[in-house]
């Protein structure tokens, strides 16, 4: 008798569904003074645990102005590859704004899988500098994007804990506008 009762409830409440859904409000572009520098090509270098690094980075908004997309990977032409100096690799980097929150959302996905893309990098804005922190598994880890308006370049400095508790240097990077 219960089930006969709470069937109709269910079907109504499925065909509610998909109109609230269509009523809710799309949320305005996001703009930010700060981002909006990062848009555009960039040729990325400097050391990732020690080896070089030659990356070519691509910035650009997507999902209706919400995050701004960086495509990062191994230039194929780098001067390590050959020599197993420099390991190849790729990553799209999603950057977003929450304003409920008050805070910069990133969203990692890598060549290194799903264990590490679950965990989301929280970050607060200093001045032309966003500091994200990261919750990994296996520890904490900082990235700090800082722009340089002087020189038209952005520094990337990603930072971990050793097994001693003492952060250090993961990578140093600097990205330099590539011209159209």
């Amino acid at each position: 008798m219960k089930a006969s009762f709470f069937w109709p409830l269910f079907v109504a409440l499925l065909i509610a569904l998909p109109s609230a859904r269509s009523t809710a409000q799309t949320p305005a572009e996001w703009h930010d003074d700060l981002v909006d520098h990062m848009a555009g090509n960039w040729k990325l270098e400097g050391p990732v645990m020690g080896r070089a690094a030659h990356h070519e980075v691509q910035a650009e908004w997507a999902f209706n102005h919400q995050f701004l997309r960086i495509h990062e990977k191994t230039v194929a032409s780098a001067p390590g590859i050959e020599q197993k100096d420099e390991h190849k690799y790729e990553a799209t980097w999603f950057l977003g704004y929450d304003p409920v929150s008050e805070r910069y959302v990133l969203h990692l996905l890598d060549v290194f899988g799903a264990r590490f893309s679950e965990t989301l990098g929280y970050g607060t804005r200093d001045g032309n500098a966003i500091h994200f922190v990261f919750e990994y598994p296996d520890g904490p880890f900082h990235t700090t994007f800082r722009w340089s308006a002087e020189k038209d370049s952005w520094e990337w400095l990603m930072e971990q804990k050793n097994k001693e508790g003492k952060w250090t240097s993961f990578a140093d990077l600097t990205l330099a506008h590539v011209p159209h």
